[in-house]
């Protein structure tokens, strides 16, 4: 059990004790901002004053009195209306080190107490073109919540949505096909909504070599969807992501779940025609207005593939779904949920659960770039895979809230700095790594190298730093929230550092010089195990 579980526990019997009507409550134990008011906090007296009547500074006077003695705990102190303060002994927090090394790569994962299937459905491009930017967050921040949550002990399934069909396909084909003829974007004839990029002219040459007739309109589309696909591929394999599953919206007409879909949203009675169009009562279910599922001319509105795609995921067993998407797809989040209601088939209103993200703006020698040439009028994925590494990439998208606005700076994701938080991370994996080539012995030995004397506060910071680690992913998975991985390495780089400049490792007294070692092993095996679950490297020598 780490320090933090085993202090709650030990709450929990103090609660029992002196209230026991209240032992169902949560008990919190928290790192204070100000180390100088000790190592750990708990709010519990003023968290539960006003429920049992009592002043919350005697309450806390009163747990701290009734808590059991145990030689983790240095002292206890009451602060301000009722927090209670912790001081741990100087052994508390080193045995955090042992574990470490003892459970290596598995250090800070998980046996979850029900395990779940889980789907991660992202990326889920339009084959209509080179993978961008915002794909490139949704591929990384998908990525990492796949792995956070395999991390807990659930069996995730990654999932790409093709939305191979609709209007924007059709335009891809015309594009392809207007190129395939001899028309260029800016020659009359040209599609209005054709894409522009290099790579248009690239596949209707490639279609003609092929043998294609550009008259053909069926064919071209295939071929250029075909076309993207394996770009696609090949961009998401250079970023170091691979599905488990490629899910093709096309199927959803041609295996006729589309359809069978609609019949049940009838069949329940949520529907009703209006202006010879198909309505569904969204309002029922939070959205803002009724809408609209066959419009009059008999086709569907884009929602309903949506919904028929989704209880897919519903048939095949996964109850828990976690979507990808940009922040664009906010006003289908209701839609999607009332439709998956309306059908009545028991699937909950928080179904399935969604991850938007805001997209990304990238800078180059100060300014911000919006033109590729291959694509256009964009940024692609591959650009910033060229321009920086795909470590750098995927640590940067992933290295803030996913609501958050991001600037994405190809020159800081370059710099060798301190200000550089891949770099800095990576740095202090591989400072440790230098000072084991320096030390020459077999860190085999150090899981049992006594501890005694890492007491100094630099020391007694990154310990509670590792204790931290297992807690950390756990709350981060549940949040769905990757990015607490990248700040939480951040820190721990930081303290790693912060120690080194300040003390000697190899030093001369060997017991000393062991347990620093231990330490240093330690922190070099946690940064690694984090950096996995971002899908970036650990190296060795930078």
């Amino acid at each position: 059990m780490d320090i933090k579980a085993h202090l709650a526990a030990l709450f929990r019997t103090a609660l029992a004790g002196v209230s026991p009507e209240a032992a169902d409550a949560e008990v919190l134990i928290e790192r204070p901002r100000d180390p100088t008011h000790g190592d750990f906090a708990c709010n519990l007296a003023l968290q539960l004053a006003k429920r049992l009547k009592k002043n919350p500074r005697q309450l806390a006077q009163q747990l701290a009195g009734a808590l059991p003695a145990d030689a983790r705990i240095a002292s206890i102190e009451i602060a301000g209306a009722g927090f209670i303060n912790i001081r741990l002994a100087p052994g508390a927090l080193q045995g955090a080190v042992a574990r470490v090394l003892a459970q290596g790569a598995a250090y800070g994962r998980a046996r979850a107490a029900q395990p779940q299937q889980v789907m991660v459905e992202f990326v889920s491009a339009n084959p209509t073109g080179p993978l961008h930017v915002g794909h490139g967050r949704q591929a990384a921040l998908g990525d990492a919540l796949a792995a956070l949550l395999e991390a807990q002990g659930h069996a995730v399934t990654r999932e790409f949505y093709f939305n191979d069909a609709g209007a924007q396909i059709q335009n891809l084909a015309l594009s392809v096909q207007a190129r395939a003829a001899g028309v260029a974007p800016q020659d009359a004839g040209w599609p209005a909504d054709g894409y522009r990029g290099e790579y248009i002219e690239e596949i209707a040459r490639n279609f003609a070599a092929a043998g294609g007739k550009a008259g053909d309109l069926e064919a071209v589309r295939q071929f250029a969807v075909a076309a993207l696909r394996k770009e696609q591929d090949a961009d998401l394999q250079a970023f170091g992501v691979a599905f488990d599953v490629y899910y093709l919206e096309s199927s959803l007409y041609t295996d006729g779940r589309v359809e069978s879909a609609v019949k049940a949203l009838v069949a329940s009675g949520k529907t009703y025609e209006r202006d010879g169009a198909l309505w569904l009562r969204t309002t029922e279910y939070g959205d803002d207005k009724d809408r609209v599922v066959r419009k009059s001319d008999g086709s569907y509105t884009y929602f309903v593939p949506d919904v028929a795609y989704h209880l897919t995921k519903w048939e095949r067993g996964f109850r828990k779904v976690v979507n990808v998407q940009g922040t664009d797809h906010h006003s289908t989040v209701t839609r999607v949920r009332a439709g998956l209601q309306a059908l009545g088939l028991g699937i909950p209103s928080g179904y399935p659960d969604y991850v938007l993200h805001n997209l990304v703006k990238v800078v180059r020698g100060g300014e911000e770039v919006k033109i590729s040439k291959r694509a256009g009028s964009y940024v692609t994925l591959r650009d910033l895979i060229d321009w920086v590494g795909r470590d750098a990439v995927r640590f940067f998208l992933v290295s803030r809230r996913a609501d958050a606005d991001f600037v994405f700076d190809v020159d800081l994701a370059r710099s060798r700095s301190d200000e550089n938080p891949v770099y800095y991370v990576q740095y202090a994996h591989a400072r440790v790594c230098s000072v084991f080539s320096q030390w020459g012995g077999d860190a085999g030995g150090l899981a049992a190298a006594p501890l005694d004397s890492l007491h100094g506060p630099r020391e007694s910071a990154l310990l509670q730093r590792l204790a931290e680690f297992p807690e950390l992913l756990a709350t981060a998975a549940h949040e769905l929230a990757p990015h607490s991985i990248a700040f939480y390495l951040r820190e721990l780089a930081g303290e790693f550092h912060s120690y080194y400049n300040a003390e000697r490792i190899l030093v001369d007294d060997e017991a000393a010089r062991t347990a620093r070692l231990a330490l240093c092993a330690a922190v070099r095996q946690v940064l690694a195990n984090g950096l996995a679950l971002l899908g970036v490297s650990a190296p060795e020598r930078m």
